[in-house]
């Protein structure tokens, strides 16, 4: 009997794969021609590069083909003819004038990847790679397709300070950023939790900065703290080889050294960087943060020892990364420590400030003026606006929309990041069926609804928008699989924010999209969350529920149990509505590809009862 049941389940699956022959790539491309006929990909498929420069970008697609398809197909460089040879021609071609736009033409004796740029050519390699059918034949649809990204500034940041990630993990990070796209790689460096970048003028930094004695793994900040020493840092080196990696990947990396708050971990190795011998907050010596959320200990404003400081280590920083910019932070820090501090009130009374606001805004100003001494431009968050705004910063709006609107319509370059679309830490569903997050509720319909130019903007001003960016803040993310539940799929709603024009942004279509999405994820190693299966509900005339469940990846089996049991492999399969009788409980969940297990969800659902 359980083979039998075996045998049906794998029909329903493999059935469930065959409907999904639609070409479906993500982010979608701002045009694409389908045409007859398809190309089958053999020993007779070659790549074809024209001159010695292009031989890198052919070596990446003989491996990714090799990866994605199987097939490692045969390099070929100049002008050759072979009998019977189908060929993947990588060309520059000065036509094509969008600095990382591409013409992708597939016809059923080759493929032809044209760009003004190599960037270009490898946005065009990726495009190819998403129409390598997951399942079956590896023949590719016959395509034209004309592309460019809507934004410059297609980004994901990685928080790297609350929780660690190995350096062939961030490898493996900033491929995925390149399949979907992304070409900004925000990598938050230091914290109140840990440094964890090397500075060799300041060993402390790595000796007592870069390790805690405890980390919060819970929603309480008092209870919830455990004892066990947490830490590290990525050396100097380690740091060379990421940067190199995502350059490879086209990918640019932009790092952030935060001030002036979001400090503590460096007051506690050198604490005279502070605006007094011990924490502002408790009267104890210093430590590095333990806990969440944001700490009223910072750098001292009116310490020009501080500055000294931070220009030696950025001084270190700022060789590392080939970027333009460094992320300066200036979020989240609370003036309080400077109103007592008689140093900062001297220094608000030198420089004829107004309060601590304008003492926050000349921090900054002064910190741009140095990095602009050294060819770079700061980029900082919303709050670096409080006192006014240097001259020359790009703002990184992240409480809302508005100090973005503001800073666009004043001339200043801007990223978008409201917590309340593009903080992919936040839940995905109800909290009650999904694992520790932080509070707010961030769902891949919210992520994908967002939309970076806003109305109030004219024309020149929408052109400060230089995009979106996702951020993942790892508070209560410590492992990577959990890191991939999080991130994915709803990298992928960002990814079409930033790359596909928005008069061809649909949910519904991008949702069908997305069931093939999720088979490669499955095929790359990728622990990506799976969806919950969508319920419709109707009362009957007896009071009874229907309930009727839908896969939305189109490749799960859908189990479910009434008996108020945990559902498991065991548990029946879904095949027709159920009806539920007063009292009944309705508990279900995919297993996609019947191996992995998405959340539990269940109906009904409680009534909140009016206070």
């Amino acid at each position: 009997m359980n083979r039998l049941l075996a045998i049906a389940l794998l029909m329903i699956c493999t059935l469930k794969l065959s409907a999904q022959s639609k070409i479906s790539i993500i982010p979608l491309p701002a045009k694409l021609e389908e045409r007859k006929g398809s190309l089958v990909l053999d020993k007779n498929v070659y790549v074809s590069y024209p001159s010695a420069n292009l031989k890198e970008l052919a070596e990446f697609a003989q491996s990714s083909i090799k990866e994605t398809a199987g097939i490692k197909p045969e390099l070929r460089t100049g002008m050759w003819m072979q009998k019977n040879a189908k060929t993947i021609s990588l060309n520059i071609d000065p036509k094509v004038t969008s600095k990382e736009g591409y013409v992708l033409e597939v016809k059923a004796n080759g493929v032809s990847i044209k760009a003004g740029t190599e960037n270009g050519l490898f946005y065009g390699i990726q495009t190819l790679l998403q129409l390598v059918p997951v399942n079956g034949a590896k023949k590719l649809p016959c395509v034209y397709i004309e592309d460019e990204p809507r934004f410059s500034w297609r980004g994901m940041l990685m928080d790297n300070c609350r929780h660690m990630f190995s350096v062939q993990y961030i490898k493996k990070f900033i491929d995925q950023l390149a399949k979907h796209k992304l070409n900004k790689f925000h990598w938050h460096l230091t914290e109140d939790q840990g440094w964890r970048i090397e500075i060799k003028k300041y060993p402390k930094l790595q000796e007592i900065a870069a390790y805690r004695n405890g980390t919060q793994i819970g929603p309480n900040r008092k209870k919830d703290v455990d004892s066990v020493r947490y830490g590290g840092y990525y050396t100097q080196d380690q740091i060379k080889e990421v940067v190199a990696y995502a350059t490879s990947r086209f990918v640019e990396v932009i790092p952030e050294i935060e001030m002036p708050g979001h400090s503590v971990a460096a007051i506690t190795a050198y604490p005279y960087l502070a605006c007094g011998d011990v924490s502002f907050e408790n009267g104890k010596p210093f430590e590095v943060r333990k806990v969440w959320g944001v700490s009223k200990d910072l750098y001292c404003a009116g310490n020009d020892t501080v500055f000294t400081f931070l220009e030696d280590v950025l001084n270190e920083v700022m060789p590392l990364f080939p970027s333009q910019y460094i992320h300066i932070g200036g979020d989240e820090a609370p003036h309080d420590a400077w109103h007592t501090c008689p140093k900062c009130q001297a220094r608000i009374k030198k420089e004829g400030l107004k309060d601590e606001a304008a003492l926050q805004s000349w921090f900054i100003q002064r910190m741009e003026k140095f990095i602009n001494s050294k060819g770079k431009k700061i980029i900082g968050w919303e709050e670096i606006m409080q006192g006014g705004l240097a001259d020359n910063a790009t703002v990184h709006s992240w409480l809302g929309v508005e100090s973005g609107l503001k800073a666009a319509k004043s001339g200043h370059d801007v990223i978008m990041s409201p917590y309340s679309h593009l903080y992919i830490d936040g839940y995905q569903a109800d909290p009650k069926i999904e694992p520790m997050a932080i509070g707010y509720w961030v769902p891949i319909d919210s992520v994908y609804a967002f939309e970076p130019v806003h109305p109030a903007l004219n024309e020149t001003e929408a052109k400060h928008i230089l995009g979106a960016q996702g951020n993942l803040w790892t508070e209560f993310i410590g492992t990577e699989d959990y890191f991939e539940y999080m991130v994915y799929p709803r990298i992928a709603a960002l990814a079409e924010i930033d790359w596909t024009p928005k008069a061809l942004k649909n949910f519904d279509d991008f949702k069908g999209r997305l069931s093939t999405q999720y088979q490669r994820y499955d095929k790359q190693g990728i622990q990506f969350r799976i969806p919950v299966a969508v319920r419709e509900t109707v009362v009957n005339a007896d009071s009874t529920v229907k309930v009727t469940l839908t896969d939305p990846t189109k490749a799960s089996i859908i189990r479910y149990t009434t008996d108020g049991s945990d559902v498991t492999e065991q548990s029946l399969v879904y095949k027709q509505p159920v009806v539920l009788k007063k009292g009944e409980l309705i508990r279900y969940a995919l297993f996609f590809n019947n191996k992995r297990k998405s959340s539990t969800d269940y109906f009904p659902k409680p009534v909140k009862k009016a206070k």
